[in-house]
């Protein structure tokens, strides 16, 4: 049989997606497109937001619009939350965030036999991390591999701890390998990613820091590029920056979770962390691996926010100096505390808000750019776009080149001018 995959939201879920498609796979099926004819489709969700959610069920319903005699299973944090709603939408299997082998056999068995079938725990009471193979998609340059699930933080806008529950590490070793398998296959990077990385270990006997693992994947896999998730900032200390710098293929691009640059903000927000540390964070990364890539996601308008505390966050991206930013309105998200909280923006506010922080970051982002002309930049080369071949230079940064014939090769490249997202070299 021919499945199809559609995978909205984090690169967790992208994993997970992966291996879902290694799963079916190795179980003599195929793997097509969303867009053409197949017998079964998985729409692997996000409930991050009230707008992912929207987005879910769209998809869905289009899914099964178009395909009225398919087998539609639905998996994720959205079935996670609110099952009875994806059972709404007439779907045949309904899984949570946790137990993709078993979603993918009860599928299978739906695919022949027509009975509808639903799988959804307590995701609260979760205490094993779920093994699962490793493997990138086809022609794909880079993995990703999964180190860690869950997370205890309970921000005050994040469903996430309820539809991932608490944090679960993969032992260290199963780390290590699969990272040696996917070296062998042929990857050129390895995206080490999970809910919040900087958590691996607490669940482990000793409760060994993070850069344990770092650097256990480095030294395994020393022809392959390491690049981390996303980073939270109190992770960042002198001894993580010293042991990490030592390490020649771990990429210098580090996305460290921000949210607001406004302490009263953060406080709302339920963050571990006020914009001092923060800032010490970056400081620490950029004297450690000068000419670093630092990255960021920002939330405008969250309830309450003043133009006060807006125009305090500008400036403090601003003291940063971030290579790239994610910027995202503030959206309401039910069963959370900042749902109810008062001072809800309107969607004018969110709008201006998001355009004012878009042009800093926009602006921020030329200006490191400009940076890399004339430095050399080691590519890692991904797809063709016309008459130029583009890849990703350690620091993420993309970068254009005219010629063709260069996937997956990685090549030294003079960067010369910069151009739409990226920089052009030769």
């Amino acid at each position: 049989m021919k499945f199809a995959f559609y995978t909205l939201g984090c690169k967790t879920n992208q994993y997970e997606t992966q291996a879902m498609e290694q799963l079916l796979r190795d179980r003599g099926h195929q793997i097509g497109s969303f867009e053409e004819a197949c017998d079964g489709y998985i729409i692997n969700t996000c409930s991050v937001t009230a707008v992912a959610d929207k987005k879910n069920r769209a998809v869905i319903r289009r899914c099964r619009r178009e395909h009225p005699d398919a087998v539609i299973g639905v998996c994720g944090c959205y079935s996670q939350h609110d099952p009875e709603a994806a059972k709404k939408l007439e779907v045949d299997v309904v899984s949570g965030s946790g137990g993709r082998l078993e979603f993918v056999e009860m599928l299978l068995s739906t695919a022949t036999d027509r009975v509808r079938r639903e799988q959804c725990d307590n995701a609260l009471r979760r205490r094993e991390f779920e093994i699962l193979p490793a493997g990138g998609l086809e022609k794909r340059t880079r993995a990703m591999v999964k180190v860690q699930d869950g997370c205890v933080n309970f921000c005050s806008y994040c469903i996430i701890p309820y539809t991932r529950g608490p944090v679960r590490s993969a032992p260290l070793e199963l780390a290590v390998e699969q990272c040696r398998q996917l070296a062998d296959q042929g990857y050129r990077e390895i995206v080490i990613t999970g809910i919040e990385i900087a958590s691996w270990g607490v669940d482990l006997p000793g409760k060994p820091d993070p850069s344990v693992l770092i650097e256990a994947i480095c030294r395994a896999v020393p022809d392959c590029r390491v690049r981390l998730g996303s980073l939270e900032p109190r992770i960042v200390t002198e001894a993580f920056c010293e042991k990490l710098r030592a390490l020649p293929n771990l990429c210098p691009q580090f996305h460290l979770s921000m949210q607001s640059g406004c302490d009263s903000v953060l406080a709302r927000m339920k963050r571990k962390y006020n914009t001092a540390r923060y800032l010490e964070s970056v400081t620490l990364l950029n004297a450690a691996f000068p000419g670093c890539a630092i990255t960021t996601d920002m939330i405008v308008a969250f309830p309450g926010e003043t133009e006060e505390e807006f125009d305090e966050s500008l400036a403090f991206i601003r003291r940063c100096g971030f290579a790239d930013m994610h910027i995202f309105p503030y959206s309401r998200r039910p069963g959370t505390p900042a749902d109810k909280m008062p001072g809800q923006h309107p969607n004018a506010v969110k709008e201006a808000r998001s355009r004012a922080a878009i042009a800093v970051a926009e602006e921020m982002s030329l200006t490191y750019r400009q940076t890399l002309i004339g430095t050399t930049q080691s590519v890692l080369f991904e797809e063709s776009e016309g008459d130029f071949f583009t890849g990703h230079a350690p620091n993420y940064v993309k970068v254009y080149v005219r010629g063709q014939g260069l996937h997956n090769q990685i090549q030294d490249v003079q960067i010369t001018e910069v151009y739409k997202d990226g920089v052009l070299g030769r």
